[in-house]
Parts: C-alpha cells; structure tokens; sequence
C-alpha cells in the first residue's frame, strides 16, 4: 500500500497562534494522545523567547518530559544558533529553521531580509550537523503574502533551493496566507522539483479559502508524500490578518484513507486527542471531519 508521512504540528505551529496558552502538563498530553493515535513525527515546541511567543513558553520542558519514544520523532523550531543550543541540551532530535519567499513577510516576521535570514541558518545548519541532529526547513508565503500579494515562483524556488543546499534535509512549502488552489500548487511544485528532489518537499496548506484538502491532492499528484496538519486545525498566522489554521490532521487522514493511502494514524483516537485540546482551550473544533464523527456518534448513542 502506498503510504504518505504526517509531520504533525498542532503542538507548536497550532498552539502558538491560540490566544489561549495551555500549561507544559496539557501540552505533553496532547501529544501523548496524538503518538498514541499513530502520528510518529510531531512538532512540540519552540525554542523562541517567550516575550515574542508566550504561547511556546517551556518548550525544554515539555521535550524533556516527552523523552524518548522508538519510531517516534519529536521535533521543535529553533530561530538562531542559541535556540538551537537549548534544543540540543534538552536532547532534540531534530529541529527546523524557517525563511520567507516574501521580503515584505520576512521583515514583519523575523525583521531581516530573506538573504539576512539564509545567512543566519549557517552557523545553525554547521552545528547541527555536528550535533548528528536533522533539520527541517520552511518556507512561507509560497502561494501569495499578506502584505505584498503574489510572490514570483522563481524567489520560492531559490529559496528552497538555498536551504535545501545548507543541508535542510526535507523543505516544507507553506500557504501561509491558505489563497493557493490546485493548479497553482501544482505549477509551483513542479518548479521547485526542478532545483530540488522531489522527496525533500513537503506541502504546508492553511484551509483560509477553504482550498488545502485541494491543494493537498494536487500536491499529491505531483508526488509529493509529505504533508504537515494541525490536529483539530488549530492555530493561524499572527502576521497573516484573517488566516485560519493549518489543514486539520483529521481531514488529511480521511482524504488518504479514502484513497487508500496508508498514514498509520487511527482516526477515531485522533479526533479524540482533537477534542481534549479543544476543550482545554474552550474552542469548537476547526475540523469538519471531527464534527460529522462526533455528530453520528450522538445520533448512534442516542
């Protein structure tokens, strides 16, 4: 059976962008949930400055309290050489960087040029590697910014490129602003796979236009067989006005099972771990999926 890896960030790329901040104990539960519902590479932190990222604040706690499970990878964001420092003393196991396609994005997010930022990884990247410590990396805006509108496919090509070349060793491609559609998708992964191997892309869709399980299947066809998900579709972008969250790990798993795609995550026990950081945050959940399920749940209980 064909398979597709999830990278599941419900835990930091979700959690980050709730108003709401869910203390170290709940947050290493959902994910406790969540590797038991079979997802097996997880995103569960961020070595940020909690004065910027509150949400995020003791991300060394919750790796350290996470351990070490076989088969099961933790994985946490990492913005300088210092973050990086901190993963390492926590023992992560892999970490990512993050650069923009967009000028106007990288300096409202990060407050330096896209070269500036590419340049920052380096030293990153070097130690890193001489950690024995992988390193993922992102790229935002991929389909269109919110303060510049589209972005040229040549500068998300270059920078995909420039990471995959500083030893990135897997580049995930995010609609940060969730306005890409399918033949758009298609166009721009069929670019990249020019300059970079096709099994080093991943796709990163937001449902903001309610077009990522789209993209996720355009993105599919072209080859690609990572994707990254939001349990319950949690999250946003702070600095995308009006952007929803990453697609719901809920729907991605039904749209591949449906397709006969092996994930090895179980649904029913996924929407389970969706509706327990739901409720620790006091929000519906953002996953269509969860909502049919939990509904003819009721109607079968009633």
């Amino acid at each position: 059976m064909d398979a597709v890896r999830l990278v599941e960030v419900g835990a930091r790329d979700g959690l980050q962008n709730e108003p709401r901040s869910l203390p170290v104990a709940t947050r290493v539960a959902l994910v406790e949930r969540l590797v038991e519902a079979g997802l097996r590479t997880l995103e569960v932190g961020a070595f940020v400055s909690p004065r910027w990222v509150p949400q995020m604040a003791g991300s060394d706690e919750v790796v350290r309290q996470l351990g070490r499970r076989p088969g099961v990878t933790y994985t946490a964001l990492v913005p300088n050489l210092q973050g990086l420092e901190r993963a390492l003393a926590v023992g992560c196991q892999e970490v990512a960087v993050f650069a923009a396609a967009s000028e106007a994005f990288s300096q409202r997010n990060i407050n330096c040029s896209i070269a500036e930022s590419l340049e920052r990884f380096r030293p990153v990247l070097a130690r890193a590697r001489d950690a024995g410590v992988k390193v993922r990396g992102y790229v935002s805006c991929v389909l269109g910014c919110p303060f510049s509108g589209e972005v040229p496919v040549a500068e998300v090509v270059r920078v995909t490129r420039a990471l995959h070349e500083l030893g990135c060793y897997e580049v995930s491609l995010g609609d940060t602003i969730g306005r890409g559609t399918p033949g758009h998708t298609r166009a721009l992964l069929e670019a990249c796979a020019t300059e970079v191997p096709l099994d080093a892309l991943a796709g990163h869709f937001h449902d903001t236009y309610g077009m990522a399980v789209a993209n996720v299947q355009a993105a599919l066809e072209a080859g690609v067989r990572v994707f990254d998900s939001s349990v319950s579709g949690l999250g946003g972008c702070p600095y995308s006005p009006g952007a929803t969250g990453n697609v719901a790990t809920e729907e991605l798993v039904y749209l591949f099972h449906g397709l006969g795609l092996s994930t090895g995550v179980d649904l029913p026990s996924l929407v389970a771990a969706g509706a327990f950081v739901d409720q620790a945050l006091q929000r519906p959940t953002g996953s269509r999926v969860a909502r049919a399920m939990s509904a003819r749940a009721g109607r079968e209980a009633a």
